[in-house]
């Protein structure tokens, strides 16, 4: 990343306000054959993005001083189509960007034939080092006894009416000297999810693998699709199967799911035509590598007199990750936690050029910075929830990014793993 400083200039509209005339400047006609996922613009919102639309309290310190928004305008996209077998190679021409119109064709040609040219050229020489993989510890930055007085006080709120539910997260942390795109190489091959993404930022990466989608606004359409309910995958398929049996079975796990759908159904609906707002899916099992999880999926018609961005703050954050009530929940958070959760919970997804988006949570994911990794997990607390549980939910949570780090450093001397 290279930044110009003189490229800065003071806001004179609310942050909310400017990002969305970012994202209005990058609107344009999309040629026809470009794949749905060209990107105009792709970065992250931190959970405390909440702060633009709701008036939380905000007092917890910020101790990886990452920015609460991050998003980055490509001069040259690569699209690789899997189930084609495609690459696309686009450089846009922004309509706000200098120079007459043959010159800005020009220099697109030439960043795509320049990329081009290293995308046909040889791989650059890696030095591999080996690494103890087993020295690698990670530490929890709270402990479970703070973290037990957090759920103790959560319930209280639970018993006093205020919540049916809330999320309550902690972090984890231990040294990590590798390039972060080894731990994300290593991350989808241990724990391959519907959404892989590696942003290699300025100071800092993160690094992903979320099973969740935030919002998306897609032809004139709004999905949301929560995730509650978790049973870990089976060893054979006849365990795989009471496993699936036993979670759809379970009272407490069903409540909660229909709790966060009829809060995604309300999410929805904030944004969407009146009458338009269907349950296309409901109580349907999804397996992934490692676990399996209760899903439902909520559609709607986007009305036309909003856009992306406000069917994305409609759903922001997401109930899974806050509780329910949202806004009270998020309030509990700010009291609770010790930290701002940063990328934690917040969204990592991209804007395209004809007004479409799509997102997902940031989940099982980690923060590379400084040479130390950060891995943040939480489980949602409910009136029975007990605090030695809920503390081993967290910690299984973050699993499978220590596993992921485990084999980043176990692999780190294989001439081909960097390749």
């Amino acid at each position: 990343w290279a930044t110009d400083p003189t490229a800065f200039e003071p806001l004179q509209d609310d942050t909310l306000e400017a990002m969305r005339k970012l994202v209005t400047s990058c609107r344009m006609a999309v040629p026809e054959g470009l794949p749905r996922a060209l990107a105009c613009l792709v970065g992250y919102f931190a959970y405390e993005t909440i702060g633009l639309v709701e008036k939380l309290p905000r007092g917890a310190p910020n101790p990886l001083d990452l920015p609460d928004m991050l998003f980055a305008r490509p001069t040259i996209i690569l699209i690789f189509d899997r189930l084609a077998d495609q690459l696309f190679m686009v450089a846009p021409l922004w309509p706000d960007t200098s120079g007459t119109p043959e010159a800005r064709v020009a220099a697109a040609i030439e960043q795509i034939e320049t990329h081009a040219a290293m995308l046909a050229g040889p791989l650059p020489p890696q030095s591999r080092t080996e690494v103890d993989a087993s020295a690698i510890d990670f530490a929890p930055q709270l402990g479970a006894e703070r973290y037990s007085e957090m759920v103790l006080k959560a319930k209280d709120y639970i018993a006093a009416g205020d919540i049916f539910q809330v999320v309550l997260a902690q972090r984890f942390t231990a040294p990590f000297a590798l390039p972060p795109v080894d731990l994300y190489r290593a991350l989808r091959r241990i724990n391959p999810s519907p959404f892989l993404y590696f942003l290699d930022l300025p100071g800092f990466a993160l690094i992903g693998s979320s099973p969740e989608i935030l919002v998306r606004a897609r032809d004139g359409e709004v999905t949301i699709r929560p995730i509650a309910g978790t049973r870990p995958r089976g060893k054979t398929a006849a365990e795989d199967v009471a496993n699936r049996e036993s979670l759809l079975a379970d009272p407490k796990e069903r409540a909660e799911h229909l709790m966060l759908l009829d809060l995604g159904r309300n999410d929805v609906g904030r944004v969407a035509l009146a009458g338009t707002v269907e349950v296309t899916d409901s109580y349907t099992v999804e397996h992934y590598s490692r676990v399996m999880h209760i899903v439902s999926n909520v559609v709607g018609r986007l009305d036309p007199a909003k856009d992306a961005l406000d069917a994305l703050f409609a759903g922001f954050p997401a109930g899974t990750v806050s509780g329910a009530p949202k806004v009270r929940a998020c309030e509990i958070i700010a009291e609770l936690e010790p930290e701002t959760r940063g990328a934690y919970a917040g969204g990592v997804g991209y804007f395209s050029p004809d007004g479409s988006m799509d997102s997902c949570i940031v989940l099982r994911t980690a923060v590379v910075k400084d040479g130390v990794m950060h891995v943040q997990a939480g489980a949602g607390i409910v009136a029975d929830s007990d605090p030695v549980y809920e503390q081993r939910e967290c910690e299984a949570k973050a699993g499978a990014l220590i596993d992921a780090a485990r084999e980043a450093l176990r692999r780190a001397g294989e001439p081909s793993f960097g390749q």
